[in-house]
C-alpha cells in the first residue's frame, strides 16, 4: 500500500499518521535503517500517547502491507499488469515489468481514492505539518535498528513537495515512476509506458473494492485504537 491507502482513515491521529507513513521515509533516507513491527511493538502502552501512536503507526503499516500483497486481488493484477507491460516495453527478465506492475496498483490505487476524496489530501497534509519533527525523529529512533537520522529534515519536505497530487496526471506519475527506478538502480522506463496507465487506472478502479476489502475492516477496527512496500521505493 502506499501513503494515502495507509493513511486515510486516521488522518485526524497525526502521531499514528507519521507512524504508518515511517518505514517509507525512512527508506527514503537510508534504506539500512528498518522500523520493524517488532521494534515497535515494546512501545504501543508508552505513557507517552503519542509514542504509542507512532508504534501503532508502524504496526499498521505492516500489518496492511502484509494482507494487502497477499490478497487474491493484489495478487491477480500483479501477474496481469506485468505480462502487458512486458509486452508493451520489451523486457525479456521480467523484473521491472514485475516491479512496475506492482508499484503501479498501489501508486493508481492512491490516485484513485485522492479522486474520489480531494479534500482529505489537503488535511492529509496538514495533520503531518502538526508533527513536532525533531520528537517524532527521536520517538521513531526507539523503534528502529539504528537511529532515524535526518528524519526531522525530511518530513516538510515531504509535506512541501505534495508528490502524491501528481499520481493523478500521466506525464507527472512516468517522472515520479522513473525517480523509483533510479533509486532502485533499475533502468529508466520509456515514454510509450504512458500508453499502459490509462488501462491500469480503469482496472484500479473497478477493482478499488476487492483491493480494499480488507484495508476498510481494518482501518475501521484500528481507527482510535516486514514487508515488502511500494513506497519502499518511492522518491521524495
Amino acid at each position: 500500500m502506499n501513503f494515502f491507502a495507509h493513511g486515510r482513515s486516521i488522518i485526524d491521529q497525526p502521531y499514528q499518521l507519521a507512524g504508518v507513513a515511517t518505514p517509507d521515509w525512512l527508506s527514503v533516507l537510508d534504506r539500512r535503517t528498518r522500523a520493524r513491527s517488532k521494534y515497535a511493538a515494546p512501545h504501543l502502552d508508552d505513557p507517552d500517547p503519542r509514542i504509542a501512536q507512532l508504534a501503532k503507526g508502524i504496526t499498521k503499516h505492516h500489518d496492511d502491507d502484509r494482507w494487502f500483497h497477499q490478497s487474491r486481488t493484489f495478487v491477480e493484477m500483479n501477474l496481469e499488469f506485468t505480462v502487458e507491460i512486458r509486452e508493451l516495453i520489451g523486457d525479456e527478465d521480467g523484473f521491472r515489468p514485475r516491479f512496475l506492475g506492482h508499484i503501479l496498483i498501489e501508486l493508481i490505487l492512491d490516485s484513485t481514492l485522492i479522486n474520489d476524496e480531494p479534500e482529505l489530501l489537503d488535511a492529509y497534509y496538514e495533520s503531518i505539518r502538526s508533527l513536532d519533527y525533531a520528537f517524532v525523529e527521536a520517538g521513531v529512533s526507539r523503534m528502529t535498528n539504528k537511529p532515524a537520522t535526518r528524519l526531522q529534515e525530511l518530513i516538510p519536505r515531504f509535506c512541501d513537495e505534495r508528490f502524491l497530487y501528481d499520481y493523478q496526471d500521466d506525464d507527472k506519475l512516468l517522472v515520479r515512476l522513473n525517480q523509483v527506478m533510479r533509486r532502485v538502480k533499475l533502468s529508466p522506463l520509456p515514454e510509450r509506458v504512458k500508453d499502459f496507465f490509462p488501462h491500469a487506472r480503469r482496472e484500479v478502479r473497478q477493482r478499488r473494492g476487492a483491493l480494499l476489502d480488507n484495508a476498510d475492516s481494518n482501518e475501521a477496527e484500528n481507527h482510535g485504537t516486514d514487508n515488502y512496500s511500494t513506497q519502499n521505493h518511492e522518491a521524495n
